[in-house]
């Protein structure tokens, strides 16, 4: 069976965040996903197969880092969307049933794909007893996300606040259930892009993950309500970035960006 390695969220390759992604006639047990995916050892790969004509999506996706399956994620999508475009297995919208429930991508004229995600909620919290000491950095608010992400997103100071992070990731690591979202205002808002993000997901074997596609459905409510606008700009990543396109509509989330095939070949397992 064929795997490529697709870079997510950029038009060029070797930044934005890979994604492995495996084209599939069916699920096999779970072992063995959970043994590629460390084998590819990538933030995320995902494994795809086709659904019967007729029901509310067209592919079964899931998608697993090098040490768990998780319920969302948005780079390892746009990366399947964007297989299932280029070599002709999809046009249009395609559908997709997933942990979370039914996710969509659909490709533009352009070569850009937005995908529609549900929206994640946001409660403020106390932060985490040594947050601040493991960010080496200010807090100036925490939030949950909502329990099918199980982030922390955290607030910090200013751009370069988020952009100089070099966390105690020993510590981060037991203090949400996925992981931590740093964000910050960009320095000029409305230029090229309106704030910018890090995750890390030490927890789930992920030291940093350059470009978090899932994370932006929590970043576009909470910087939309900042901002006054709901078509914003984010700008991820430390030495990989990406850009991610958001659209607030209510309960739904557009997360709009491009994809990049790098490698392809044979998977021999």
């Amino acid at each position: 069976m064929r795997i490529q390695i697709v870079d997510a969220f950029t038009d060029r390759p070797f930044s934005g965040n890979p994604a492995g992604v495996v084209l599939l006639d069916a699920f096999p047990d779970d072992h063995w996903l959970q043994k590629v995916a460390a084998e590819v050892n990538l933030s995320e790969t995902a494994f795809a197969h086709p659904l019967p004509p007729g029901g509310g999506a067209d592919w079964a996706l899931r998608w697993f880092t090098p040490v768990a399956e998780v319920d969302m994620c948005g780079h390892a999508t746009l990366a399947t969307a964007h297989v299932l475009h280029t070599t002709g297995r999809a046009t249009g919208t395609v559908r997709f049933a997933a942990r979370c429930g039914i996710l969509s991508a659909t490709a533009a004229d352009d070569g850009s794909l937005t995908m529609d995600f549900p929206t994640s909620t946001l409660e403020a919290v106390p932060a985490p007893e040594g947050l601040a000491k493991a960010l080496g950095a200010e807090v100036l608010g925490v939030h949950n996300t909502a329990a099918h992400i199980g982030d922390l997103l955290v607030e910090l100071p200013d751009e370069q606040s988020v952009r100089s992070l070099a966390p105690d990731l020993a510590a981060l690591a037991s203090m949400s259930k996925r992981g931590i979202i740093t964000t910050a205002a960009a320095e000029h808002p409305g230029r090229d892009y309106d704030f910018v993000s890090r995750c890390f997901f030490p927890a789930l074997g992920i030291d940093e993950d350059p470009v978090t596609g899932s994370a932006h459905t929590a970043l576009a409510p909470f910087w939309s309500a900042r901002l006054g606008r709901t078509e914003l700009t984010g700008l991820q990543g430390g030495v990989r970035t990406g850009r991610v396109r958001t659209t607030l509509l209510g309960e739904r989330t557009l997360l709009t960006g491009r994809a990049v095939t790098v490698i392809e070949g044979d998977l021999l397992a």
